[in-house]
């Protein structure tokens, strides 16, 4: 007996479930991504940290790789800000601007957690970095690389970005002195003029 009530298939939300679960499922994985990288992290934990059943955090979002890319997607919206910086001006200053936005990223603790959780997960899980580079791929190297009137103007691109990732993971998450605790200003000056070799030297 239901008492009237149609009984639901468990873990299927019912049409008056909050919009914000969705959210919180994608914060509670950005969270658990970023704390204990991919491999680690468990649809279950996730579905614990949200407070919700983990069925729920299947039907949102599928497998435990779906659900790491919706979470850490929120940081390539800003990665669009990257393009633009560097598609917007002279390329001959391009190095400077891509320098800024990206430590700009990193320094806002907003986008730095879904940024940890990326680095975190990539260089520990094929999986995690799969969708790391369908993402950089799809949204970043690609338009960048198109701007470079070179032929190797994806390996320049790819160098660039590399040059970045290193440092910032030295900063960010290995946390190593001098590196870590220096002022960015300081950061963005020296790393710059690299990029820009990358993206326009000989």
């Amino acid at each position: 007996m239901t008492d009237g009530v149609t009984a639901r298939k468990r873990g299927r939300p019912p049409r008056t479930e909050s919009a914000g679960t969705r959210d919180r499922i994608l914060a509670a994985a950005r969270e658990e991504f970023s704390e204990r990288g991919y491999e680690k992290t468990s649809v279950r934990g996730i579905a614990k940290a949200a407070g919700v059943d983990p069925a729920l955090v299947h039907h949102y979002f599928g497998t435990k790789e779906q659900v790491f890319e919706a979470a850490v997607e929120v940081a390539f919206s800003p990665a669009v800000k990257v393009r633009d910086a560097v598609l917007e001006g002279p390329l001959d200053d391009a190095g400077e601007r891509m320098t800024r936005v990206i430590f700009g990223l990193w320094e806002n603790p907003v986008t730095r957690k879904p940024l940890l959780a990326i680095v975190r997960s990539a260089v520990n899980n094929e999986a995690a970095a799969a969708v790391f580079r369908r993402l950089v791929a799809a949204q970043l190297m690609r338009r960048i690389a198109g701007e470079l009137d070179t032929p190797d103007a994806e390996l320049r691109t790819e160098l660039a970005a590399a040059q970045l990732v290193g440092v910032a993971m030295m900063r960010y998450v290995i946390r190593i002195e001098p590196v870590a605790s220096a002022d960015v200003e300081q950061i963005i000056a020296r790393v710059a003029p690299v990029v820009q070799g990358h993206l326009t030297g000989p």
